[in-house]
């Protein structure tokens, strides 16, 4: 048996920032709260679990200080924790904060916003609240005509396109093709690629991967964006399997297999990752 390990696996920049953010402010409270998961990878929540941190569905679930996870809150939620009394740790990821930071920017300016990205998750319910009232959430091409119908009743003649930082490449290019082909000429369209490089890369190195191998390991957790993107990618080129530890893994299965790949979503701790290729190691 061969591994080919994925470079690319494992905690982006604003995952191990949240993470190590939230593990910092642990050692200094008694009593800390986040607003949602931190990040979407159970093996990290049950962590910072034992260590105390307390997860809440909604604001006034908290007290005295409240941690903003990685995928970053609604607009409206900064005033709403002054008026509560809650100081917030804002562990938002940057790349998010920065398309907040867009959308507000074209908002004002009176463009309509198309947002690409998975209408329930986190990150984009946060910055459909920064797009103002002209904003539609483009999950695939099919959204695509009821977008422009809503954006010609309101005789908005601006379209900004931006894009949940998590979001298939393949798919992302696929949609702004299909927007700029309906677009009319008289139709200013400025486009801004917000998907993360982080994510951009994992996904081109789980491409590469996925043609040198029998069968691949996609390691994250099921309801992370990014993970599940990338079995999506890997199982339309070679068997795939998703699993979130060690536990989930058939080994004995794997045995079939000459050459496995090993790729983890940004959300993936790395002893999740060491567990599962130190007994893939251990069968040669």
């Amino acid at each position: 048996m061969e591994l080919l390990i994925g470079k690319t696996a494992g905690f982006c920049f604003g995952v191990e920032r949240a993470v190590e953010g939230a593990i910092s402010e642990l050692k200094k409270e008694n009593e800390l709260y986040c607003l949602g998961e931190i990040v979407h990878n159970k093996e990290v929540i049950k962590d910072l679990d034992k260590q105390g941190l307390r997860f809440i569905e909604k604001l006034d679930e908290g007290r005295n200080k409240v941690i903003i996870r990685a995928h970053g809150i609604e607009k409206e939620l900064y005033e709403k924790a002054k008026d509560l009394n809650i100081q917030l740790i804002d562990l938002t990821c940057p790349k998010v904060l920065k398309i907040h930071k867009i959308a507000e920017e074209y908002a004002e300016k009176g463009f309509y916003i198309f947002l690409i990205g998975k209408k329930n998750h986190p990150e984009t319910i946060g910055t459909v609240s920064y797009c103002g009232e002209n904003v539609y959430i483009i999950e695939n091409s099919g959204d695509i005509d009821k977008a422009f119908e809503d954006l010609h009743e309101k005789n908005i003649d601006k379209i900004l396109v931006i894009c949940q930082t998590t979001f298939s490449m393949v798919e992302y290019e696929k949609i702004v093709k299909d927007i700029s082909y309906k677009k009319e000429n008289n139709i200013e369209l400025e486009i801004k690629n917000t998907i993360c490089s982080a994510t951009k890369l994992r996904q081109e190195e789980t491409i590469e991967l996925a043609s040198k191998v029998d069968a691949m390991i996609i390691i994250g957790g099921k309801n992370s964006s990014n993970t599940n993107k990338l079995y999506e990618i890997s199982k339309k080129i070679t068997e795939t399997f998703i699993v979130e530890n060690k536990e989930e893994v058939n080994f004995e299965q794997m045995k079939k297999y000459e050459k496995i790949g090993i790729m983890a979503g940004a959300s993936t701790p790395k002893k999740s990752i060491e567990e599962i290729i130190e007994i893939l190691q251990s069968m040669w």
